[in-house]
This record gives C-alpha cells, structure tokens and sequence, in this order.
C-alpha cells in the first residue's frame, strides 16, 4: 500500500466501525442497553430501601424487574397502573384483614373472591390496565396472608409493602427516563412508513396477481398485529410527548384510517378473484396493472393519487357490467382512504389540530372468556387455601401468595399453563442458586457494592431470558422468585431450611395452576376459541344494526382486535388459523359493503312514496337476515341472506332505471344508486363464494 493510500484506508476502516456501531446500537446494544438499566434500577431500589431501613428491599428490588420495559413511555404507563392497583391491593387488604380478623377460613374465601375478580378484570382489561387489575389482587394477598392471624401488624405491614413497591416504581421510571432514554414516540414515524410501506408492497403483489392464498394470509395476519400493535405504541406515545398527548385524534383517526385501506384493499382482491375470466383481460386489467405501477413507483403521491382517481371514469370507458363497476367502485374507495392517511401525516407532520371526533378503539374481552378466567383463578386459589388450612403448613401462605402471582401473570398469555411451567422452572432454578448465594456468598462478603457486584451475572441472566420472548416465563420466574426467596434485607436471615420449604411450596403452587389452566377451559379450548369467534362474527350483525355515528371506527377497531385474540389462540397454518382468518375476512367484507349501503341510503332522497317503501322494506330484510347469518350462521339462513340480497339489488336496479329515465333526478343520485349497487353486488359475490367459511362452521 503506498503512502497515499494509507489515510483513505483509515477513514474507510473508521467508517465502516462507526456505521458496524451504529448498526450494533440499533439492534443488539439496545438490548444490552436495557439490561444495564434494569440492574440499575434494581440496585438502586435495594440500595435506597437499605438507606430508608424498610423491612424488605427485596419488595422494592422485585418490582423493578416486573416493571421495567425497554421504553420510557411503557415504564411511566406500567407503574401509573402499578400504583392505581398497590393502593387498591392495600386497601383490600385492609379491608379484609379487618373483617375476618384471625378467621383463616373466611378470608381465605374472600380473598379467593377478590383475587378471581382482579384477574378477571385484568382479562376484560388488557395492555396496561391489565397489570394493575392483576396488582389489586396479588398486593392484597402479598400483605395480607402473611398477617392473617396477626392483625395488629396488618397496618403497619401495609404502610411499609406500600412504600417497598412505591419506591421500585419511582427508580424504574427515573432511570428509563433519564439514562439513555429511549421514547416510542421518536420511533412513531418510523413505525407508520414502514407499515405503509408493506401495505403498498402487499397491495402491488395483489393487484399483479403474484400472491398464494398462504402468503396472503401471512401478510393480512400481519396487517392485524400491526394494527393493534400501533394502539398500544399510541399509547405509550401519549405518556412521553405532550404534542402527541394533545393529538391523540390525528393517530387514533390514522390507525383507523389504515384499517379502512387494510379492508377496501382486501375487497378489491376477492373482487378481483371472483372476475369472470371473460373480464380478465379487459380495461379494468389494465386498469389495475397501471395503478399497481403507479403505486409501486416512487412518484406515488397524493397528487398523483388524485389524477388516477379522476381519471378512472376515462380508463374505464362504458363499462356497464356490473363485476367491473363493483371493482372500479373499490379501487376508488382505496384511493380515497390512501388520500386521507396521507392527509393526517401531513397534518401529524405540521403538528396541526383536527377538529373531527377521536376515533375511539374498542378493544374487546368475550365474557364467556372472563368467566372461565375467574372460575380457574377461584378454583386455584381455593384448593391452595383449603390444603394450607387442612395441612397447617408453614409454607402455605407462600403457596397461595404463589399461585395469586402465577395466575395473575399468566392471565395475558395464550398459552397459560406452559407460561406458568415455565415459570416453576426459573423458580426451581432461583431457589438452587439462591440457597448458594444464602450459604455460601452473603456470609463472605461486605458492604453495599460488592454485594451488587455478586449479584448481577445471576440477575443479568434473568432479566436476559426474560426479554426473549419465546423464553420469557423461564426469565420472569427467576427474577421475581429470587427476589422475593434470596434477596438480602436489612437483616438477613439465615435459615436455608425456609428458603426451600417456601420455594417448594412456589412450585407445588405453580404446579397446580399449570395443571388447572391446562384442565379448566383452557383458553386454546375449541368451545371458548368459537365464542370469541362468534363475536368475531357479531361485528357484522353490528354493522346491521348498530348507530351510523362513528359505526365504522368501532366495527373495524372491534373486528382487529377479536381478530388479534384469535390469531394469538391458534397455530399459524393450522385448521383453526385459518377459519378465524376466513370470518375475519368475510366479516371484514359484509360489515364494511352494509356500513356503505346505510350510509349511502341515509343520503338517498327518493321522491316517490312506492319506491321509497319497497326500497325500505328490501333493505331492512336485507339487514336482519345478513346480522341473522353471521349470528347463527346456517345453510337455511344463508339462503335467506342471498335471496335478500339478490331482491334489494332488483329494486336498486329499478330505482337506477327510473333515475336514468328521470329527467329531474341529478347525475349525483344516479352516481350514489349506482354505487349502492356495487355495494349488494360485492354483498353477493361475498355470500356465494365457495371459500366463505359459513359451511364450515355447520
């Protein structure tokens, strides 16, 4: 190498580190970044408890690791719900501990009754709300099982757990917020032009007709995570920028702006397999061969979009068929719902108000599924309870404030009794390693660092399995149950004989929960999966029958998230994953073409009172017999369904004629009489196509 060349070779060399360390931040170092800042606040909690010479700093080194996440925004919501639900917690346990004063087996009942009912609670209300329904109910256990024939320290016990679990709150929300602090709000942006980004791909794929059936599952299943994903990042938004708290309508209008695109785009696609193949080579197919170029080109933009759209009537020509005028009608629904999201970038860009109602989301809990949740909590919490009085084990109260966590915990996930297996697993672990660490590492050391410096590489461990998802029961049992079994206190004590009857009584807890949640209907059962999934399909009866006031905000935000619960019960290509799919797909068809159909009809004016009341009367047939099938999908009630279907498009057929034959009647109520046409038309290609799921679910 000559002498010249040496520099180019080092400033190549410095870049390719620096962009190798930009890479390795974005990706693994932010991993390792939010490791280092769990440990800190970990100790940092300890550290302070052992200054404030509280009882038990482990309470405080406990819930840094249950709360910390890897956004700021997640911290701050997770420990408001945290604080709303210790408070609760507290008051309960107050409030019992009062009632049933030394009377094991009556506030074993009551406590069985309230933990049920949190857990409960914590299924009806998901995401953050989740978690402080589930700490109502494991707080009062926690302070009250211990105390239950000891009330006079119930106060006193009270105030201090309270304060343990304040304090883990606060050091978890300082240290994600003021050391490398990283905000779901910057990455807002970033999330909607990538998820943009694959609508566009996803769309220009369909429109070329270059996607299986498989793959186009895949990617609308995709759609729906994202979707319900943006919610809850929404959210968090709101608790880390006040510009986005004050306009929490422009993100709530675009994520139901997108879901409208997800739906019109999966519309135009079942319209377009169910072309006749006559019409396959016809304007329309070079019609939507041009927009999928037009969208795939990087001169896509709304002005653009606009010119296609004014267009489309001259690409078209004549065309008077009624397959080609029902595609033609839903591409140019899509065009406008992708003009309206890029409006509200532009206007979330420029930070813009929006005067328009926000859209609220209806996340929604089958009740059936909160019933089953509370009768398996009830039935765990009593045979624990019942066996801890019978047995009058020492340990039993760690049982059941045990099975009270593992429950609670466990409520979230799909699949609970291998959660909670998992977590007996990293509990049999942390109670090993914590019986070393009792015996053999507290007694050699001395003094507040080196005490942190012993117990990272087991803590660091942890908290690095907990963050895998696919492994984050192994994690989450560990550190919580070596935390609460091991940690030190102000006063350690060293009694190796309790630490294993009490983590032998963690596991025989968790064991039976494991077990109840693998009998007791559990969630992946078929009879609880067809109840959500009836719901499911009651969003099209919703889209029947429902208010037209913000009707189509709360029919797609309920669909997506019944949609995401059902995915999350079934394994991807599976029979069932693929029939949630289908009504997902059919509900997602029927219930927007009605919503359309109302809508449009309550902006009909028909003039003659005869027309106007065979019209009326076809269309509220049409109506209770479609929200009839999809509620008691049947042969019989699906040939009520198409045959309504089929009468209201013969009177919408006539009110076109008339209207064309009218000299008096506008070109805008023939457009709006035509495009309700499209609509029952799209309705019926929808009912009678061979891959509807409705005589599958016979």
């Amino acid at each position: 190498m000559s002498f010249m060349d040496r520099p180019r070779a080092s400033a190549a060399f410095a870049r390719e580190f620096i962009d190798g360390w930009r890479d390795w931040l974005a990706t693994d170092g932010v991993q390792w970044l939010h490791l280092l800042k769990t440990l800190l606040a970990a100790f940092l909690a300890m550290g302070l408890a052992m200054r404030l010479e509280l009882p038990q700093p482990r309470i405080a080194m406990t819930t840094t690791f249950v709360l910390m996440q890897p956004f700021s925004g997640m911290v701050l919501a997770k420990g408001v719900y945290r604080f709303a639900g210790t408070m609760l917690g507290m008051l309960a346990a107050l409030v019992l501990g009062a009632i049933f004063i030394q009377q094991a087996e009556l506030y074993a009942i009551a406590l069985t009754i309230w933990v049920a009912a949190c857990t409960a609670l914590a299924v009806r209300y998901r995401q953050f709300r989740w978690y402080g329904c589930v700490l109502a109910g494991y707080t009062a256990a926690l302070i009250g099982v211990p105390l239950v024939t000891a009330p006079g320290q119930l106060l006193l016990a009270t105030l201090t757990r309270g304060a343990e679990v304040m304090l883990g709150i606060v050091c978890s929300g300082v240290v994600s917020a003021l050391l490398f602090p990283r905000h779901a709000s910057a990455n807002l942006d970033a999330t909607l032009a990538e998820r943009e980004a694959r609508f566009k791909a996803l769309a220009v794929k369909l429109l070329r007709g270059g996607l299986r059936r498989s793959a186009r599952e895949r990617h609308y299943a995709e759609l729906v995570a994202d979707i319900v994903g943006f919610e809850a990042t929404r959210r968090l938004a709101a608790y880390e920028n006040h510009a986005l708290r004050s306009r929490p309508m422009l993100l709530s209008q675009l994520n139901n702006a997108f879901m409208n695109a997800c739906a019109r785009l999966h519309a135009l696609d079942q319209s377009i397999k169910r072309l006749p193949t006559s019409l396959l080579s016809s304007s329309l197919a070079r019609c939507l061969i041009e927009f999928a170029d037009l969208f795939d080109s990087p001169k896509c933009d709304r002005d653009a979009l606009i010119r296609f759209r004014t267009s489309l009537p001259e690409r078209l020509g004549d065309a008077s068929q009624l397959d080609i005028v029902t595609c033609a009608e839903l591409l140019d629904r899509l065009i406008s719902d992708m003009n309206r999201i890029a409006d509200l970038r532009a206007a979330l860009s420029a930070g813009r108000a929006d005067d328009t109602p926000a859209a609220h989301y209806v996340a929604r809990t089958n009740r059936f599924v909160v019933a089953a949740t509370f009768a398996r909590t009830a039935m765990v919490m009593a045979a624990v309870a019942a066996f801890w009085i019978v047995t009058a084990w020492p340990s039993g109260g760690f049982a059941l404030i045990g099975a009270t966590l593992a429950c609670g915990l466990s409520s979230a996930s799909a699949r609970p009794a291998r959660f909670v297996a998992e977590m007996a697993a990293g509990t049999a672990v942390a109670m090993f390693i914590g019986y070393f660490f009792l015996c053999h590492v507290y007694p050699a050391i001395d003094g507040f660092p080196l005490l942190c410096a012993v117990l990272s590489p087991p803590l660091a461990i942890g908290a690095f399995i907990a963050m895998r998802r696919s492994s984050s029961g192994y994690g989450v049992g560990f550190c919580v149950f070596f935390c609460l079994l091991a940690a030190p206190d102000n006063v350690i004590v060293y009694d190796p004989a309790s630490l294993l009857n009490n983590g032998i009584a963690i596991l025989v807890s968790m064991l039976v929960t494991s077990m109840a949640c693998a009998i007791v209907v559990p969630p992946r059962t078929r009879w609880l999966v067809g109840k959500t999934l009836a719901a499911l399909r009651a969003q099209a009866a919703l889209a029947c029958e429902g208010p037209l006031v913000r009707l189509s905000d709360r029919f797609h935000s309920g669909t997506h998230d019944l949609m995401s619960q059902l995915l999350a019960l079934s394994t991807q290509s599976s029979r069932g994953h693929r029939r949630a799919l289908a009504w997902m797909f059919v509900t997602l068809e029927v219930g927007q073409a009605m919503i359309d159909v109302r809508v449009l009809n309550a902006a009909l004016d028909l003039k003659e009172a005869a027309v106007r009341l065979m019209w009326a009367s076809s269309l509220a047939r049409m109506l209770r017999d479609i929200a009839m099938l999809f509620r008691l999908p049947s042969s019989a009630s699906l040939r009520r369904a198409i045959n309504s279907v089929v009468r209201s498009i013969f009177v919408a057929e006539a009110l076109l004629a008339c209207a064309k034959a009218s000299s008096e009647d506008s070109s805008e109520y023939q457009r709006d009489v035509q495009r309700m046409l499209a609509c029952l038309h799209f309705i019926r290609s929808a009912l009678i196509d061979p891959d509807a799921p409705f005589d599958a679910s016979l």
